[in-house]
């Protein structure tokens, strides 16, 4: 959990919620160029107790368009379940988080109707997509976020 500050991710920031080690939140900043551009997209991090060696559980807390992402925050990436390796770093955890704002995958969808639409009309998706990041993911979010929760990144 150290190597976070040695190599912080772009775009993104995650630090301990309060003085629990094992509990984080996590700021990712929606890509330029991607319909989730200028959001601001929170995460909670749980670490298990045999961490390293068993993956964190990541769950998006901001709302988010993305057919890679339940409704209730939960993702679809396989380095967060089969492929998980002790060799992964929080940070490469969340550059592959990242990486979906612009690489989703729609045939490994956790929300199909979202996958459906991505393949068959990616404007109209983008559209959706960009509209619910500027509802829920606008960067009043943060200023009210770090209010609620107390939290400073590291």
């Amino acid at each position: 959990m150290t190597e976070f500050n040695e190599e912080p991710p772009t775009d993104c920031s995650a630090g301990p919620k309060g003085d629990n080690l094992y509990n984080w939140i996590s700021i990712i900043m929606g890509p330029s160029g991607s319909p989730y551009e200028g959001g601001v997209f929170f995460l909670d991090i749980t670490f298990p107790s045999d961490y390293p060696f068993k993956p964190p559980k990541v769950v998006f807390k901001t709302r988010i368009y993305h057919c890679n992402v339940d409704l209730n925050g939960n993702i679809s990436l396989d380095i967060l379940k089969d492929s998980w390796s002790p060799a992964l770093t929080i940070s490469k955890v969340l550059l592959a988080i990242r990486s979906i704002f612009t690489n989703p995958d729609p045939y490994n969808p956790l929300t199909p109707g979202v996958a459906h639409l991505y393949v068959e009309n990616r404007a109209k998706h983008d559209e959706i997509a960009a509209e619910w990041t500027r509802r829920f993911a606008s960067s009043l979010s943060l200023a009210n976020f770090r209010e609620r929760e107390g939290w400073r990144p590291t």
